[in-house]
């Protein structure tokens, strides 16, 4: 129910006036006869809208007071008069009302105005909604442009650098120096290209292009190969030791009202449920997260991979005893290209974590972290099953 606040100095007339209101489906939360206490109103009851008589009892006129409402709390304005001369109307106009109430009025004329000032009003505010939107875009884009830009510039230089001392000292120095002149080349591009497809991402994410396709998938088998692979890619370097809780393949046993009746059939074979997840999603999320454990932990480190299947969700959590993350970096964490104060020469553009986060999100899922500098981090990643549903497999 909208609530309209009345300024009117006249009794008989605001009573009228109240009662027409209610009888039309408003809420009156009060009536004032000055200036200066509708301006007092309109600050603790913000109405959705504000009948103000033009001419008003007190050192404060109508026009005065909506003048100042407008300005300060952005209620619309209605003004009741009974003047309808052109200097009144003038003056009434540059407080930019949201319409006129010529007295004596009746109630099809007043909700008609009321009903187009709350439209209009509603739709400047979604309009100046979506200009704060497209500014904030705006600039956000314009910071990650400059931003991609910067990260481009040292493999750039890297490359550009290494392939002059290539050229300049071809035939003066040994194969063992061209070989690491040709290494650097070749990390640094790998560093442009891993680069290039994080901004792609992000860009696809920011667009909603990125696709979902959500399926059947085998859990404990799908964590277990993948800690495998990334355990091989470590060469031993660290440890990850992968465990499971609760049974990610469910049971379930058709019972007499959900079974399906036809004249063919009834099947009454014990379903397994599977969660229903995006694998190549969920590959990057806790590739993502198990390769930033080992990277940022020292060598001969324990990584733990737990994944636990529970009733309405999923729950991945990943520990190490890294370097953690500071707790003024904390709050940025998942900004794009944001890198903690603490990482050194560890490589790494500060945009994978930003990846993870709209990629667990695309699934209903959260994701939390709890880390101490000098410490460790643990990330936990809760995807309920209720928002991908479970589809007999």
């Amino acid at each position: 129910m909208k609530s309209i606040l009345v300024v009117e100095d006249e009794s008989i007339i605001a009573c009228d006036i109240k009662n027409s209101l209610e009888r039309l489906g408003y809420n009156v939360p009060a009536i004032v006869a000055y200036g200066e206490h509708a301006i007092e109103k309109a600050e603790t009851l913000q109405p959705d809208l504000i009948l103000m008589d033009v001419m008003l009892k007190g050192d404060m006129s109508g026009i005065e007071a909506a003048e100042q409402i407008y300005t300060r709390f952005h209620i619309p304005i209605v003004y009741l008069t009974a003047y309808s001369d052109e200097k009144t109307l003038t003056k009434a106009k540059y407080t930019q009302p949201f319409g006129y109430v010529l007295k004596p009025f009746d109630d099809t004329q007043l909700i008609t105005t009321i009903e187009i000032a709350l439209s209009r009003h509603h739709n400047e505010i979604c309009i100046q909604e979506a200009l704060n939107r497209e500014k904030t875009l705006r600039e956000l884009k314009s910071q990650f442009v400059s931003k991609a830009t910067h990260e481009f510039r040292n493999p750039l230089s890297a490359i550009i650098t290494s392939t002059e001392l290539l050229m300049l000292h071809s035939n003066q120095v040994n194969e063992s120096k061209k070989t690491e002149y040709i290494n650097h080349i070749k990390k640094a591009a790998i560093q442009m290209t891993e680069l290039l497809c994080d901004v792609l991402l992000i860009g696809e994410g920011e667009l909603n292009k990125v696709h979902f396709n959500p399926a059947p998938l085998n859990l404990e088998k799908f964590c277990t190969e993948l800690a495998e692979e990334i355990q091989l890619s470590t060469r031993n370097s660290h440890q990850i030791i992968f465990t499971t809780q609760g049974r990610c393949a469910r049971q379930h046993t058709p019972t007499l009202s959900n079974l399906q009746c036809s004249d063919k059939y009834i099947d009454t074979e014990v379903n397994t449920h599977q969660p229903v997840l995006d694998e190549k999603l969920l590959r990057h999320i806790l590739t993502n997260l198990l390769t930033n454990a080992i990277k940022y932990s020292p060598d001969g480190g324990i990584v733990k991979f737990d994944l636990f299947c529970l009733q309405e969700e999923v729950i991945f959590r990943i520990q190490d005893k890294g370097i953690g993350i500071p707790y003024a970096d904390q709050e940025k964490l998942f900004c794009s290209f944001h890198r903690c104060r603490n990482v050194g020469k560890i490589p790494g553009n500060g945009l994978g974590l930003s990846i993870v986060k709209q990629y667990v999100e695309l699934h209903g899922g959260e994701i939390s972290f709890v880390s101490k500098e000098g410490v460790g981090t643990t990330f936990i990643v809760s995807i309920p099953l209720n928002s991908t549903l479970d589809i007999k497999s």
